[in-house]
């Protein structure tokens, strides 16, 4: 059945990230399904000739080592988990390749990390990659460098879920489609009789993140990701002003039929307008190295006024950072509210906070900004 809001948002979808989760890709033995392969690649190429833009955020590469190398479990030593996914990442590529070659298509690996999002310079340059990949008419094919990032491999949480959500970031794609191994988010344990699939999420609120309850699967330990590492994905994409669907990735012609407004999965809706290119970089993709703790004056200035941040609204500083540096801004509850770039170091922000602008120039000596963090360099984290 036809949804107009989602035929809506499918209208505008120009560019869309899909991320494919290893269950998704694999059997219960833990090689890669050649069959789904060729499945997401064709529905990729039918994208590509509606004219859409595609970048496929793509697990498996643990997997597929597995599968490539005859193991009979998921190896639990570090060297041996990169070892695997280095032997696997040639075969995921490859496999991809051979899908998409009969549509005239070619697959483009592009290994990235946390720090290539961190990095102004790398992240600038991940996204003129991904650009020319697109004028060249190839398929962006991107995943965690697993036999570098360790904490991937060690976390319980995928991290390809959450890059997915800063690749559509980074590129403004409106639209991120999470295929996973259920149909969606469920409004109750997907296990239990009568618990059901929501069709429409519009406010991504606490009551919506408790439902991230995990599920147990048997046979063999591949997948890091669950629901709960899904909406934070979410979270990051909707805040940024972009839409995402969770489906189920063995659906036949899953892709397509969301992308012609079919009401497939949980459709999570854009929370306000886009968000700006370098807003977004300063919002979620960058670690903050500290934190600034406000007054409720400041945090109203900034959250309801549009505001920029004054030394006199800061009540304690916390970590240490340098010009430059993105820094959390927290409002008198505790609770992190907006993120911004710093005129100032930790050492100077705790001289002058709490103090008018107008005694920088006694306390400091030699200052050059009124503003702490200026309103052009700040990012408001949508509740």
């Amino acid at each position: 059945m036809l949804d107009a809001v989602r035929n809506e948002i499918a209208a505008i979808a120009d560019m869309v990230v899909v991320k494919v989760g290893t269950r998704t890709l694999t059997g219960p033995d833990g090689a890669l399904d050649l069959g789904q392969i060729k499945s997401i690649a064709d529905q990729i190429a039918r994208l590509r000739a509606d004219g859409r833009k595609v970048v496929l955020v793509s697990s498996g590469a643990v997997g597929a080592g597995i599968g490539r190398l005859g193991l009979t479990e998921r190896p639990t030593d570090l060297a041996q988990l990169q070892a695997a996914a280095a032997v696997g990442q040639s075969c995921l590529i490859e496999c991809y390749n051979q899908a998409l070659e009969p549509h005239g298509l070619h697959a483009a690996q592009v290994l990235l990390t946390a720090d290539d999002m961190h990095d102004r310079r790398r992240y600038l340059n991940a996204r003129n990659t991904l650009r020319a990949l697109f004028d060249y008419g190839a398929v962006p094919i991107v995943n965690e460098n697993d036999t570098v990032r360790v904490e991937e491999l060690r976390r319980s949480m995928g991290d390809n879920d959450r890059l997915a959500a800063l690749v559509t970031n980074l590129i403004r794609a409106p639209l991120m489609v999470l295929l996973t191994d259920v149909e969606g988010l469920y409004d109750g344990d997907p296990s239990v009789e009568g618990s059901k699939v929501i069709p429409i999420v519009r406010e991504l609120d606490k009551t919506v993140m408790g439902l991230a309850g995990e599920s147990n699967h048997a046979g063999v330990r591949l997948s890091t990701g669950g629901m709960s590492s899904k909406l934070k994905a979410v979270k990051i994409s909707t805040e940024a002003g972009e839409n995402v669907v969770i489906a189920n990735g063995r659906r036949p012609n899953v892709l397509p039929d969301i992308l012609a407004g079919e009401s497939i999965g949980t459709l999570f809706i854009a929370n306000g307008a886009s968000v700006r290119d370098r807003k977004r970089w300063i919002g979620w993709s960058v670690h903050p190295e500290g934190k600034l703790r406000l007054d409720a004056g400041a945090e109203h200035a900034i959250a309801e006024e549009g505001g920029s941040l004054l030394a006199v609204g800061i009540t304690a500083v916390e970590g240490e950072f340098d010009k430059g540096d993105v820094v959390s801004l927290v409002g008198p509850n505790g609770e992190e509210f907006a993120r911004g770039q710093t005129n100032y170091s930790s050492k100077d922000v705790r001289q002058v906070a709490g103090e008018p602008t107008e005694r920088f120039s006694e306390i400091l000596g030699k200052w050059s900004y009124y503003e702490v963090v200026h309103r052009d360099n700040l990012t408001l984290l949508r509740a």
